[in-house]
């Protein structure tokens, strides 16, 4: 889901806690080694995305806030600011020249530069994150 949080509202910060948890504490962070990643650049987005970028020949930053059970990418669009809540279930990732995180029908493409690979440890976190999520919920294995 996508919320504009340029101002603090209650009811989307509810709606926001609701799908993926609250914000990890402050010793838990710690204990992360951070939750959040470094600014990146946003190559691309879905056409559905379009409406929080900008348009013109202007760089689109966007950074990733880790959560217990899913992610924040943040976007901002002059003074304006979203949020893209996806759930750890929802989460697709890719590296294809850079990264790109799909959800919902939707994706965002960040660029690979100098600080796309300053967040590589970011990425490996993110991907145990994701990993210890889906390990909650057993499966049962296929046998013929």
């Amino acid at each position: 889901m996508l919320f504009n949080t340029s101002y603090t509202d209650k009811e989307i910060t509810k709606q926001i806690n609701n799908l993926v948890g609250k914000p990890f504490s402050f010793i838990k962070a710690i204990k992360l080694k951070g939750i959040g990643s470094k600014r990146m650049i946003i190559d691309e987005v879905s056409p559905n995305l379009h409406t929080i970028v900008n348009l013109v020949n202007d760089i689109n930053y966007g950074s990733i806030e880790l959560r217990p059970k899913g992610i924040l990418i943040h976007i901002g669009k002059g003074l304006q600011r979203f949020a893209w809540v996806i759930p750890y279930y929802k989460l697709v990732i890719y590296k294809t020249n850079g990264a790109s995180i799909h959800a919902d029908g939707k994706f965002i493409h960040f660029r690979k530069n100098k600080t796309f690979k300053e967040n590589k440890q970011f990425f490996k976190k993110l991907l145990d994150q994701k990993i210890n999520f889906d390990s909650q919920f057993s499966t049962i294995p296929y046998n013929e």
